[in-house]
C-alpha cells in the first residue's frame, strides 16, 4: 500500500513538473514541447498553443535558445503532394480572442542548427519573442520521436508571469 501511495505521489509530482503554463500580458502560453531528435539532426520542431485573451492582436516573431543557433517560425505546406517548410518572414499573428496552435504538419517553431540531439524526457530553455508582449522565457519538454503529449488537465494557478 505504501508503494502504491508513493507511486501516485511521484506520478502527480512528475506531471506537475512537465506541465507549466506561462502568461505575458493577455497571452496565455500552454506548456511548450518538442520531439526527441536522432543524433546528427540539424533541426528540431517546437510546438505550443498561444491564446490571446486581450483586445489587440499580437505577433509571434521568433525567439532564441541555447539549444540551437536560430529559432524561427516555419509553416508547412503541401504542393502537388510534396510537403515543404519555409520560414515565416514577419511572424504569425494572434488575433484577439483567438488561439495560435503551433503543431506538427502546420506552423511550428524550428530550432535551426541544434547544438545537440534533443533527448526524450529532457527539457531546454528558450525565449519566445512577441511584437507587443516582448520576450517570454519558457521551457520546452521533450517527448519521444513521433509522440504528441497528452492534452494538459486544468492547471490553474501553475502559470508564471513573464517579465518584460
Amino acid at each position: 500500500m505504501k508503494a502504491l501511495t508513493l507511486g501516485l505521489v511521484l506520478t502527480a509530482a512528475a506531471q506537475g513538473a512537465l506541465a507549466h503554463d506561462y502568461t505575458a500580458g493577455p497571452l496565455a502560453i500552454a506548456p511548450p514541447w518538442a520531439r526527441a531528435t536522432p543524433p546528427g539532426a540539424p533541426v528540431a520542431g517546437g510546438y505550443v498553443t498561444i491564446t490571446n485573451t486581450g483586445t489587440e492582436s499580437d505577433r509571434l516573431l521568433g525567439g532564441s535558445s541555447g539549444a540551437a543557433e536560430a529559432v524561427e517560425i516555419h509553416e508547412s505546406t503541401m504542393t502537388d503532394g510534396v510537403a515543404r517548410m519555409r520560414p515565416v518572414e514577419n511572424g504569425v499573428a494572434i488575433a484577439p480572442g483567438e488561439a495560435l496552435e503551433l503543431q506538427p504538419g502546420a506552423a511550428h517553431i524550428m530550432f535551426v542548427d541544434a547544438a545537440e540531439p534533443l533527448k526524450d524526457g529532457g527539457r531546454f530553455p528558450a525565449t519566445l519573442t512577441f511584437e507587443k508582449a516582448g520576450d517570454v522565457a519558457v521551457e520546452f519538454a521533450i517527448v519521444p520521436m513521433g509522440a504528441t503529449p497528452e492534452a494538459p488537465q486544468n492547471h490553474e494557478g501553475h502559470g508564471a508571469a513573464a517579465s518584460q
